[in-house]
């Protein structure tokens, strides 16, 4: 039965690159086969249930600007009546996925008994729209960052008490998506940083994280959890320095704790700007050492120095991104998630199916952009003719030499090296070309 709130809006349908429709596809195609696997298949969309139905339009000057019939969000029937509407949304998207954390789908009780009491309860119904409908969870995560009592942190936190708490809650949302089928379980450590050294211990705080997450893999095993356990890194905000700040950082986290088999990377966009870095950057970083996880797509307005979460627009940056994906072999059991929102003062519900329909586009040009370019082979072929002087005996040689037979043979050989293009423009011509 229908909840009323998109009343009036259609299932989106690809209708091609001509289409002049606000509701529309114009070139993500669920069917379209691109490198011998259904466009649906790469990309393996998710729709945030956080931005999109729990969010109420504030920012950190203003309040709620998104007056939703399921406000305020403070009790079991308006919980279901926003499950009722975000499957209705999961609907008219043809989305295969979403994600959700727990203070998403249920309403904040105050203490842990009955948050897990009305976790349990809604995830059985959301449960139940699952089966009849076929949508699936790619994962879900807990949200201990929002509340007070994690202002100091969650498994960071210098009190023991909200450590406990952490733990508990973190079971809790693992149960929940096991229940549920996710494919994935997130942790986001929000809070999991410092805004001062001042009052901080953190190598102590550092071996609690570590602790902590040792604790989620043990629990995986033991209830049989098949999906990948994800870290999501973020350097800064609301913390004025997160612990897990980029990829880099995680793996070097996580190969301390001897964690390196066990987790992998939830990457986004908007935290690789946050931290200095491209898109690409962080992917190929993740990829390199084997722990490309699942991706968060969103974009930040690049004259603001937060997250703003905007809805990818940019098919050159995203091109790129899917492009070292495929090159890692794909997405595996993660996905693209829409870690984004609309604008404040985008209130209707047309603006939220609109802006998934263009993000979804977005990706879908992105990517057959990046496949087209790993068809063709330029990029490779410039790599590897780059790197070509290593393949010789030699340079594999002096990789197994010491510095003094190097030097010898510097002297012998009369080695002195000429500088060679990198050949930049040219590749970034070569890019334009598919984009």
């Amino acid at each position: 039965m229908s909840t009323g709130f998109f009343d009036g809006i259609e299932k989106l349908a690809y209708e091609g690159v001509d289409s002049t429709s606000d509701l529309a596809f114009r070139h993500y195609n669920p069917d379209e086969i691109v490198m011998g696997k259904r466009m649906e298949e790469h990309l393996r969309f998710a729709i945030a249930y956080w931005h999109s139905f729990a969010w109420e339009g504030g920012d950190p000057f203003g309040g709620q600007t998104l007056v939703r019939p399921w406000h305020p969000q403070d009790d079991m029937g308006r919980a279901k009546m926003k499950a009722d509407v975000a499957f209705e949304m999961f609907d008219i998207l043809n989305a295969p996925y979403f994600c959700w954390h727990d203070a998403d789908i249920r309403p904040e009780q105050g203490n842990f008994a009955d948050n897990l009491s009305t976790l349990n309860e809604i995830t059985d119904y959301i449960g139940e729209k699952m089966q009849a409908t076929g949508m699936k969870l790619l994962w879900g995560t807990a949200n201990m960052f929002s509340h007070m009592r994690w202002m100091g942190g969650a498994s960071t936190n210098p009190d023991p008490d909200v450590f406990a708490f952490a733990a508990a809650t973190v079971k809790g949302c693992m149960d929940a998506t096991h229940k549920l089928g996710g494919e994935n379980y997130v942790l986001w450590g929000g809070r999991e940083g410092y805004e001062t050294l001042l009052n901080t211990d953190m190598g102590q705080e550092l071996d609690h994280m570590g602790r902590f997450l040792s604790m989620v893999v043990d629990y995986k095993h033991k209830i049989g959890f098949k999906g990948q356990i994800l870290v999501e890194p973020k350097p800064q905000e609301p913390s004025k320095h997160q612990y897990d700040y980029d990829a880099a950082t995680c793996i070097g986290f996580l190969r301390k704790y001897g964690l390196e088999n066990e987790v992998k990377l939830n990457l986004e966009q908007g935290h690789a700007i946050l931290a200095g870095h491209s898109f690409e950057h962080e992917i190929a970083v993740a990829a390199s050492e084997g722990m490309l996880g699942s991706i968060d797509m969103n974009r930040n307005d690049y004259q603001s120095g937060w997250d703003t979460d905007q809805f990818p627009n940019n098919v050159p940056e995203v091109a790129l991104t899917y492009y070292h994906i495929i090159q890692a072999g794909g997405l595996g059991a993660g996905g693209t998630n829409f870690d984004a929102k609309i604008r404040r003062q985008s209130i209707d519900p047309i603006d939220l199916i609109a802006s998934h329909a263009g993000g979804m586009d977005v990706c879908a040009r992105g990517f057959k952009a990046a496949a087209a370019m790993v068809e063709d082979g330029g990029l490779q072929k410039a790599l590897d003719d780059r790197y070509a002087g290593w393949k010789t005996p030699e340079a594999e040689a002096m990789l197994n030499s010491d510095l003094a037979s190097i030097s010898e043979r510097v002297l012998s050989d009369g080695i002195n090296p000429a500088p060679r293009s990198g050949r930049q423009e040219i590749l970034e011509n070569y890019v334009n070309r598919f984009v």
